[in-house]
């Protein structure tokens, strides 16, 4: 005869959210993950912000169906009481199982060859403008030319952290580690840590670390409360000198955009030599390594340091044309102060995340992140695919009455720089040290 089936409520559930203690639920039945989160591959902080959670919609949209036969292992004999799905779920379940049908996840297409080509050849015209070339001009233009290679190793290197980019995963692990660490200087251990937890925890101001940017930038006046940062654990203080520093950001944004990679550079150092676990450290501390030899090489063959500072100058300012692309998609974006709700997906990413519209001829310049919104729902979808499903996205929100946010590349400039702007002039009041309004509630009518 059949054990009767144990239940655990959903209260009973949200209490095993601990490190040591992490239970979570897929489709109702009830999963120990503690041991596992040390060697989970998407790293232990999303099982960590997740935990004691029904957690279906973040599985079904980072795991393939492959994986669910994996789960078994982890069951520990619980179902969760009630559990129910809403009607958004359903459909967003339903369209994830629509678009596997299609085979889009599988639909890579040639991108990541043409833009290894297009890398080789930015590379090698950026060395023979130096090597070969007098101008001061063509020597700004080579350094520019290094900068859009940086760009595009950017780009593949964030596909291949979201799916397999080449055809074995071994090859997959050697492409990530050549193109961030060997090409552009920067860990993708790091970057998959960070980045990771972005996705999960989008637009909380505590959880996520693409919108913690003290003491240079506060996207909201809620910042200005010093809050914790659960990412870096560590309190993000709001001192004069912050203030000082926030109440120009509107003015400083984009000259340190220009200037973002040096922190992407020192972060990646600090972690590859703390005590965190990090996969293939040694092979990553080696590409880290290489970088920093082939790029003061290259900028030594320049004859004078005028000509130096005009070649870091120029890729300096490419560079930052990307980093001011990836603030766009979230700076004007709905924020929220929290851990991330597992039952509210759709919601939760479709708030934090802002498109930029744009011609399909022009797909090429934003690598696919103008569909940013359906990134954030379909994470493993190659970015050939995102123009495609983006008309089934819009009707799903339709459906739901969930707000469809997409502006033009300028206005989403105009709206960042307006955002910052609202709360630079909110922290220069001297008297009301901690306001209480959230800089979107002002602007959001308008984006």
């Amino acid at each position: 005869m059949a054990e009767p089936k144990k239940y655990i409520t959903l209260e009973a559930l949200n209490s095993h959210n601990k490190p040591g203690d992490l239970w979570i639920s897929i489709e109702g039945k009830v999963y120990d993950v503690s041991d596992w989160a040390k060697n989970h591959p998407g790293g232990s902080l999303p099982l960590f912000n997740l935990a004691g959670q029904d957690v279906t919609d973040p599985f079904t949209a980072y795991h393939p169906a492959a994986t669910w036969q994996y789960l078994d292992k982890f069951f520990n004999g619980h179902y969760l009481e009630d559990y129910s799905v809403t009607e958004v779920s359903k459909d967003y379940r339903n369209l994830t199982s629509e678009f596997s049908k299609m085979g889009l996840f599988e639909k890579k297409g040639h991108d990541a060859f043409i833009s290894l080509c297009c890398m080789a050849i930015l590379f090698a015209a950026g060395v023979f403008g130096v090597l070969r070339c007098s101008s001061t001009w063509v020597h700004f233009l080579s350094g520019a030319s290094i900068g859009v290679f940086w760009i595009l190793g950017g780009l593949i290197g964030h596909e291949s952290g979201h799916y397999q980019v080449m055809p074995t995963k071994q090859l997959n692990q050697v492409a990530q580690i050549l193109i961030a660490n060997c090409s552009t200087g920067i860990s993708i251990g790091w970057w998959k840590w960070h980045h990771y937890a972005h996705h999960i925890c989008v637009n909380s101001l505590d959880f996520d670390p693409d919108v913690q940017h003290l003491p240079l930038f506060a996207v909201s006046s809620k910042l200005f409360e010093s809050l914790t940062s659960y990412f870096d654990e560590r309190k993000m203080n709001f001192d004069p000198i912050t203030r000082f520093l926030v109440s120009y950001q509107h003015w400083t944004f984009y000259p340190v955009m220009c200037i973002a990679r040096v922190t992407l550079w020192a972060n990646s150092f600090i972690m590859l030599f703390s005590k965190r676990k990090v996969p293939n450290r040694v092979y990553e501390i080696l590409g880290l390594l290489l970088f920093w030899i082939w790029y003061p090489l290259l900028i030594s063959f320049l004859p004078n340091w005028g000509e130096r500072i005009m070649f870091v100058i120029g890729c300096s300012l490419a560079m930052g044309l990307q980093h001011v692309q990836f603030c766009l998609n979230h700076f004007a974006s709905s924020l929220s102060v929290g851990p991330p709700q597992g039952n509210n997906w759709l919601e939760e990413q479709t708030r934090g995340s802002l498109n930029i519209t744009c011609p399909s001829w022009m797909d090429w310049f934003h690598g696919g992140l103008q569909f940013h919104t359906e990134h954030h729902l379909f994470p493993r979808l190659p970015r050939r695919q995102l123009r495609k499903i983006s008309p089934f996205v819009v009707e799903l929100c339709k459906k739901h009455n969930v707000k469809y946010n997409t502006i033009s590349f300028w206005k989403a400039n105009a709206l960042t720089i307006r955002t910052l702007q609202g709360a630079a002039m909110l922290a220069r009041d001297l008297t009301n040290p901690v306001p209480k309004n959230l800089v979107w509630e002002a602007v959001s009518t308008q984006g």
